[in-house]
């Protein structure tokens, strides 16, 4: 019997997921997460065989949710379910610790064998994922030492607020729930939004989060608010 947690911050994701896994009865659901955080807690208190998370989660992304099973020693194993098929955010996953890599557009079939391949030891990404992403996973740590080290002086541009929005664009916040935590009007988070994209010589959002991943700008632990209250 495979175990399995499902974390994701929408809850007719995480019910279609179930039901789908479910409709395999060697799959049994034993929890579910909206946020990282539950996330790394559920994984703790359950142990399941697999988690499989969405790459951008609240709290903790479910690459910083990844590292944080890795450093616990956790036996589960851990499959990313993304709508990103980039080479960046792949290589980044399997640096991570991540056992699977899986594209949300792949149909059902694809997920269990993903399933399957992960329970069983192997690693696993979608064949919409550049076979590339393998073979460039060996010099990892170089092609983001080479990233960040040009972009260190860029990234010194930007503001601390900027910063601090940037952050929160690349944990999936829309501006209205970015505004209300930093207690400014959307219309100002658009503007520091802009403001980075200008300065970083970026294009679009998925250029943000590219760059984020690149430079290791995703949040890697859990934020001081929350250590501070345990």
């Amino acid at each position: 019997m495979v175990t399995v947690v499902l974390a994701d911050d929408h809850v007719v994701v995480r019910q279609g997921l179930r039901a789908l896994l479910e409709s395999d009865p060697s799959f049994v659901v034993v929890g579910e997460a909206a946020d990282g955080l539950e996330a790394v807690e559920l994984v703790k208190r359950r142990k399941p065989t697999v988690l499989l998370t969405d790459l951008m989660m609240p709290g903790l992304d479910g690459l910083a949710i990844t590292r944080k099973l890795a450093r616990l020693k956790s036996d589960t194993r851990v499959i990313i379910l993304s709508m990103y098929g980039d080479q960046a955010y792949v290589l980044t996953a399997l640096k991570s610790g991540a056992a699977g890599y899986v594209v949300k557009e792949s149909c059902g079939a694809e997920l269990f064998q993903a399933m399957r391949e992960v329970v069983a030891g192997r690693r696993y990404l979608s064949p919409a994922v550049s076979e590339a992403s393998i073979g460039s996973f060996s010099s990892m740590g170089t092609i983001l030492q080479k990233a960040q080290t040009g972009l260190l002086e860029v990234h010194d541009k930007l503001t601390v607020r900027e910063r601090k929005v940037l952050q929160l664009v690349v944990e999936g916040a829309s501006s209205s729930d970015i505004g209300s935590r930093l207690k400014i009007s959307s219309r100002t988070v658009e503007s520091h939004r802009a403001n980075c994209m200008r300065k970083l010589g970026l294009n679009s959002p998925q250029d943000l989060i590219r760059y984020a991943l690149q430079r290791g700008s995703l949040p890697r632990d859990e934020p001081k608010s929350v250590r501070k209250r345990r």
